[in-house]
């Protein structure tokens, strides 16, 4: 089946919703069964990319009351903000800013969701046309699946010690440090969940606060993205691509919304250890077949 239409998109929207979230990379398995489909080149990236826009409407709604929450939270906050800062109570700007933090969650979580996103989003502009021309590849998705995969079985293994255990406790210190390890999603296979949920716990987030963080952080990062990648590759889709993308789309927000449910239960009990292994497994097989 390499026939861009419907029937493909639902297979996308299913493989996409299915793995977006968690840490075994949507755009590796995508380009994966496009490849097994025999659905390559310019069209199949543009449109694996396109259907990931289904899958943060899922977080959008699965999520709406938290957003809310945060969003109404800044708002208010920054009120309170310029008068405090300018109260002359805290002798350093260092002070300043760790008290505002304190008297401020959902204000400074805002803005490092920023902090977190920039890091990516100017690699990404950078390397993006290189990294989408060299690397989607299977062997690219191999490798970075077993090197990804060793690399949480070891951070498993650390003695660590969680330090945040809410999510709007979440400073731009950490953001920062998340949006950095964000980078290596870049490379196909890397899984850019995985990225930002291993940086999470190397920054002291509690599992299940960097898993949900991962959600949020998704939602500049992959619209920005898709936004950009569709207005570039306007003129190569017809009209009847774009209602197959809007039936991947659909697809992928039901299976993500499942999905997002699922894993934010289970990482309350279980660590990432089953999906190295998978990812580990998954590598070796791929680089079996397309040897």
């Amino acid at each position: 089946m390499n026939e861009w239409g419907p029937a493909l998109a639902v297979i996308l929207g299913i493989v996409e919703g299915l793995t977006e979230f968690l840490p075994v990379s949507s755009t590796g398995h995508l380009i994966l069964v496009g490849h097994a489909l025999g659905f390559t080149g310019d069209v199949a990236a543009n449109a694996e990319i396109a259907i990931q826009l289904g899958a943060i409407l899922a977080v959008i709604v699965f999520e709406r009351e938290k957003i809310g929450r945060l969003v109404s939270g800044a708002w208010e906050e920054r009120v309170a903000l310029r008068s405090f800062m300018g109260n002359g109570q805290h002798p350093t700007w260092t002070a300043c800013l760790k008290a505002s933090a304190q008297a401020h969650p959902h204000f400074w979580f805002i803005v490092g969701l920023g902090i977190a996103f920039l890091p990516a989003a100017l690699v990404g502009l950078l390397t993006h046309g290189w990294i989408k021309s060299h690397l989607f590849t299977p062997h690219t998705v191999a490798a970075t699946s077993i090197f990804g995969g060793i690399v949480i079985l070891i951070v498993e293994a650390l003695k660590r010690t969680d330090r945040v255990l809410r999510l709007e406790q979440v400073s731009p210190i950490h953001a920062l440090y998340i949006g950095l390890a964000q980078c290596a999603s870049l490379i196909p296979g890397m899984s850019r969940s995985g990225s930002t949920i291993i940086g999470g716990l190397l920054a002291g987030l509690d599992r299940k606060v960097a898993t949900e963080y991962s959600f949020f952080l998704a939602l500049p990062t992959i619209i920005a993205a898709t936004v950009y990648e569709t207005w570039k590759a306007r003129g190569t889709f017809t009209d009847e691509d774009f209602l197959a993308l809007a039936v991947g789309m659909a697809v992928s927000f039901l299976v993500a919304w499942a999905v997002i449910a699922a894993f934010l239960a289970y990482v309350k009990r279980h660590t990432l250890r089953v999906f190295a292994y998978y990812r580990i497994m998954l590598g070796f097989v791929v680089l079996l077949v397309f040897h």
